[in-house]
């Protein structure tokens, strides 16, 4: 007797599908061996919870009753969550892009009762529209083919199972240095929108990632169009729909090319970027609006991302009431009968709200008439009314809520929190962020190793490697700021597991699953970046860090074996490997800023705060405890007891510098790199 299996699980995405009639198996041997001894081919298909094609797809097949007779006669049907099992949906995802489709979700793969991929897609309408066949007659289709031409499958099988094989890519030695990057990032700031900020065209997302890059270059390299595109890109992203100007975060991309009607989906991961991102621009620039939107976002995270237990949850749906942003948008009556004619007429200027609205009859708020902002009384104004709207949005059914908590993105937040913490003075969003670290360490642990997702008491999946390099990167920035010594143990003891578990012999590079992962067919390897920056990109910055401030040469031994192993394949997408090149920024000029502790440390940290450093390891010293003997800051010391800056670029460190502008002035300076 089948059944639907999902009402054990604990994510909120396979708990949508429940009660659905399809016989769903969670993923795992248990389904491939019921496969097997059905001879029937599997169905997976991947999702995630705040995924709106999903919902469609949903709606349309898995509840229906008879689509769902056919994929149970058919198939043994497999639902996985992608934010709960990445390296399962890298590995389809991969395969999927090997038969030439651009990929996105739902992911719909059919494979072999052994797990083999042999064929697949992403959204299949119930009926036959936008080119597509209807879902029951590709079910059928592959079926027959399945049962009638197992050659064929096989055939499939074999090459999709070849291509997906991870290789390892190198490069010969002079193939990539300083003018490599200043050049890849020339070439990239002329692909920016110039009128709307961010890549050219539609839709558009924030790619944090690729601006980050840019943005890094941009500074060390003098590449003005770089750091002016940046800019010019998170101005119009702040004043845009994508973001929730009532309740701040940012949704996941804009389906225009001006930002102003976002798909609406919250994720944990878009918003701790770009809450970095726009922290270190405003450090450079001392934009206003900058200030303001990181301020909002990082309260949104605080008050309405802290998962039930601790943590941070994964992000809010795009739907409510089974309507994609009904919860975020207005009427002009709407407004007039909360604001009183007069404010709602001001409120209906700035925020661009008509009687027909601005997107299918209704109204998005933004703020893309003008990218500056009023005046502070305006504002304050403008203030008063957003929080009236806010408090009745609070009546509206609210959008779905994932409260999964996932290391790998958590370990984005802590490191941006900490960033914007320091820098403007918050204390309580470093506490924020040390609050989440001490949650991972508490209950997504186990025998000295990570667990990659936590929901309803229940720690489960096996880490990847993400979770990792983004958990080390965080403990990095802890101790650094904190100038807590536990933090820099735990990095070192997760880098040991991750070169235990994760590393690719011999020619280097990080799996994305642990050796000793069992239920997937092929450990993927890559440095290609997607939403976030790649596990092997964060991983080379991390490994730069260690190096800087322990002096241990090992570290930066790995760096170099990992920048062999995956800078061929960086170099043949460079577009896709842009956390990987800002990664090799460091690795060819590390920069170590040492502050040795002194009377003036805050006007000192107040210097620092005007001055974007990213990639830079900035260390707070004790006198009594020093750099480690062989660091080029060995030895060095407080000068007539002030606090004392030294400039260390690889093994030279600058005489020491006690005043804050100088400080200022020498960091211009040797922030930049030389190219010949």
């Amino acid at each position: 007797m089948s059944y639907n299996r999902l009402s054990q699980e604990t994510s909120p995405y396979l708990l949508q599908h429940k009660d659905n009639p399809v016989d769903w198996w969670p993923w795992g041997e248990e389904a491939f061996a019921e496969a097997q001894r059905l001879g029937k081919p599997v169905l997976l298909s991947v999702g995630y919870a705040a995924c709106h094609w999903c919902h469609v797809m949903a709606h349309e097949s898995f509840e229906d009753a008879g689509t769902a007779r056919v994929m149970n006669e058919l198939f043994v049907n497999i639902k996985v969550d992608r934010e709960e099992r990445p390296d399962v949906d890298a590995l389809y995802m991969n395969a999927l892009h090997q038969l030439g489709e651009q990929g996105g979700w739902p992911l719909t793969m059919f494979l072999t009762p052994t797990g083999e991929p042999f064929w697949g897609g992403t959204y299949f309408p119930k009926q036959q529209i936008y080119g597509r066949p209807p879902f029951t007659h590709v079910l059928r289709e592959i079926s027959r083919i399945h049962r009638e031409e197992p050659d064929k499958i096989r055939q499939n099988a074999e090459a999709l199972k070849a291509a997906i094989q991870p290789k390892i890519e190198t490069a010969a030695e002079d193939n990539l240095n300083e003018n490599t990057l200043a050049d890849l990032a020339s070439r990239l700031a002329q692909a920016l929108d110039p009128v709307n900020g961010g890549l050219s065209g539609a839709p558009k997302f924030p790619n944090a990632v690729i601006l980050g890059f840019l943005w890094k270059l941009g500074l060390r390299q003098g590449i003005a169009a770089c750091t002016d595109g940046v800019e010019n890109a998170l101005v119009h992203i702040a004043q845009g729909g994508i973001y929730d100007h009532l309740g701040g975060g940012f949704a996941r991309y804009s389906v225009d090319e001006r930002w102003l009607v976002p798909h609406f989906e919250k994720m944990l991961y878009d918003n701790a970027l770009l809450i970095d991102l726009m922290t270190e621009v405003w450090k450079e620039r001392r934009h206003p609006l900058l200030e303001g939107r990181v301020a909002e976002t990082v309260e949104w995270l605080l008050s309405e991302m802290v998962a039930p237990d601790g943590g941070f949850a994964s992000s809010y749906d795009a739907d409510s009431e089974g309507v994609e942003g009904k919860f975020y948008v207005w009427s002009r009556d709407e407004i007039v009968s909360l604001l009183g004619e007069k404010d709602a007429a001001l409120f209906a200027e700035i925020y661009d709200v008509s009687e027909h609205g601005n997107w299918e009859e209704t109204n998005i708020l933004n703020r893309l008439r003008s990218m500056e902002l009023l005046s502070p009384a305006e504002e304050e104004k403008l203030q008063e009314l957003r929080a009236k709207l806010f408090e009745a949005r609070k009546s509206r059914v609210a959008p779905g809520w994932d409260d999964k908590v996932l290391a790998d993105w958590n370990g984005l937040a802590i490191a941006a929190l900490v960033n914007a913490g320091q820098t403007f003075g918050e204390r309580r969003w470093v506490e924020a962020a040390i609050a989440a670290y001490d949650f991972i360490g508490k209950h997504m642990s186990k025998d000295g190793r990570l667990l990659h997702s936590y929901r309803a008491g229940q720690a489960k999946t096996p880490a990847v490697a993400s979770d990792y390099a983004n958990m080390i990167a965080a403990a990095i920035a802890l101790y650094l700021a904190t100038g807590d010594a536990a933090k820099l143990k735990d990095a070192e003891r997760w880098t040991q597991v991750m070169q235990a578990q994760y590393w690719a012999e011999p020619d280097g590079g990080y799996y994305l699953s642990a050796a000793d992962t069992s239920d997937i067919i092929i450990r993927t390897l890559s440095a290609r970046d997607d939403a976030v920056p790649n596990a092997n990109a964060v991983m080379l910055g991390n490994l730069v860090a260690l190096h800087t401030i322990t002096g241990e040469t090992r570290y930066r031994d790995l760096a170099e074996a990992l920048r062999r192993g995956l800078v061929g394949e960086a170099l043949r997408l460079a577009s896709l490997h842009t956390g990987f090149f800002s990664a090799l920024s460091d690795h060819f000029s590390p920069q170590h800023v040492v502050l040795m502790r002194g009377a003036g440390e805050e006007a000192m940290l107040g210097a620092l705060n005007h001055l974007s450093l990213t990639g830079t390891v900035v260390e707070w010293l004790d006198e009594d405890q020093g750099a480690p003997q062989n660091s080029p800051a060995y030895g060095k010391r407080a000068v007539d007891g002030k606090a004392t800056a030294y400039i260390c670029i690889g093994p030279q460190c600058s005489p020491p510098v006690t005043a804050p502008d100088a400080l200022l002035s020498a960091l211009r300076s040797s922030r930049k790199v030389l190219t010949d």
